[in-house]
Parts: structure tokens; sequence; C-alpha cells
């Protein structure tokens, strides 16, 4: 039997990646978007193109009630249960601590951690024995950055909520662990990334190997993990941050 994943946040840069390596995997893909459904079509559309199955969900995460609409949208696709989710969307908050505003303040953290949460409450009897949850949390977890404290905070939480779920779900043989990525080459950084050659030195000099990460590499961790090589890892934080801050 074929296993289902759901990705959020699975039409652009990491999440487009680890869709594209899931699905190569042989997995039924499900990926959801916020606002770019074009991406998310193209998405899917590269999945078909090299063999395999995939789905494009909008989830407007944030909301009360998001994760219970994106699971009503995800069982008339008319899939038998879930085996892999990867809690991926997320959004930045690159504001230092003096201008943070609460309206902000609650806004990430209702993306970053509440959506996850309720993502996996409201799966519980849809994930089967045996399934994997993914979390993808930051380097910025560990390493103190004041200028996206919020942003920070948000990963510190999902890793813990990681950390809880592992123990929570263990008994259904169901493994829980996150990704921690660093800087990596992705639209979201394109801004400040691409085309500033003293930027990029500047993020390859904080990985120990001496480059910038790429979608791929993330996605090769996650697909790890969503194997059964990785059966016997559960409640960890995966370091994906290519060596940064060694």
């Amino acid at each position: 039997m074929s296993k289902n994943a759901l990705v959020t946040g699975g039409s652009r840069g990491i999440g487009r990646a680890v869709a594209e390596r899931l699905a190569a995997d042989g997995m039924t893909v499900v990926l959801t978007y916020a606002n770019d459904a074009a991406s998310a079509r193209e998405t899917v559309g590269r999945i078909t193109a090299a063999g395999g199955t995939a789905h494009a969900l909008r989830a407007d995460f944030g909301r009360h009630g998001d994760a219970a609409a994106l699971w009503t949208a995800y069982d008339a696709l008319g899939l038998d249960g879930v085996d892999v989710i990867v809690n991926n969307a997320g959004i930045g908050m690159p504001v230092p601590l003096g201008k943070v505003t609460e309206e902000e303040f609650d806004r990430v953290f209702a993306v970053n951690v509440r959506a996850p949460f309720f993502v996996v409450q409201e799966a519980l009897g849809r994930l089967r024995d045996g399934g994997r949850v993914i979390n993808v949390s930051s380097g910025a977890a560990r390493l103190a950055m004041p200028e996206i404290l919020a942003y920070g905070a948000t990963k510190g939480a999902l890793d813990t909520l990681t950390l809880n779920l592992a123990k929570a779900l263990g008994g259904r043989g169901i493994t829980v662990n996150s990704v921690a990525p660093g800087i990596v080459d992705t639209d979201v950084n394109a801004d400040w990334l691409r085309g500033n050659p003293e930027a990029l030195a500047h993020a390859a000099s904080l990985s120990a190997l001496g480059r910038v990460g790429e979608p791929g590499d993330i996605a090769d961790v996650v697909a790890f993990l969503a194997s059964d090589a990785a059966r016997w890892v559960t409640g960890r934080v995966v370091d994906a941050t290519g060596g940064s801050g060694l």
C-alpha cells in the first residue's frame, strides 16, 4: 500500500523540495499553500511530470479552525489516512525586540506553533500507526539572534512540541522529530542573498561546510526521517544548518 504525506507550505522553497522528494520516494503528496496558487500548481506539475502523484490545497494558517478546515479538504480528496506529516508552513518576523507589536507576536506564534499543534491533533484519527511527524524548525532556536527573537522563540516552542509529541505518540510507533535548517537559498531569502556577493559570502562563512544550504539538503534529511531507516529516532532535533555556529 502506498503511503500518503501532507506537506504544509509545500509550494516553494524547502516545502517544494520536500514534496518532490517524498513523491520520488513513492508517496502520494498533498501540499498546502497560502496564497501562491501558481507555484502550487507548478509543484504539482513537476511531481506529476516525474511520475508521482500530488494534490494542492489552500490552507490559511494562523486562524482558529485552520487545521480542521485543512483536514476536511484533505478527506475530500478520498485518501485513506496519512502516514507522514511535515509541518513546514511558517512565517518569519525580522523585527527587533523594541519594535515587535502584540499583533505581530500573536500572528507568528499562531502560524508557527499553534497551527502545527492542531494539525497533529486533528490528524490523530487519520495518522496511521508507525507514521511520521516532522516539524521544520530552525537553527534560530539554539542561536542567539535578537533581530528575529520572536521567530526564534516560535521554533524553540516547536522543538518542545516535538519532544512531547514523541512521548505522546510513541506507543503507536509514530516518530516525531524536528529538522532545523540554517540559511537556505530560497525565495524567502532572495532579496538579501541572491545577487549580493558579500551577503552570500558572509552567509556561507557561517557554515562549517563553507556554503549556503539548498532546499534539497533539507529535503534529504526530512526524507530520511520519513523513512523506515529512521524508525528508532524520535523526539530529536536534527541540526541541518551545515554546522553553523560551531
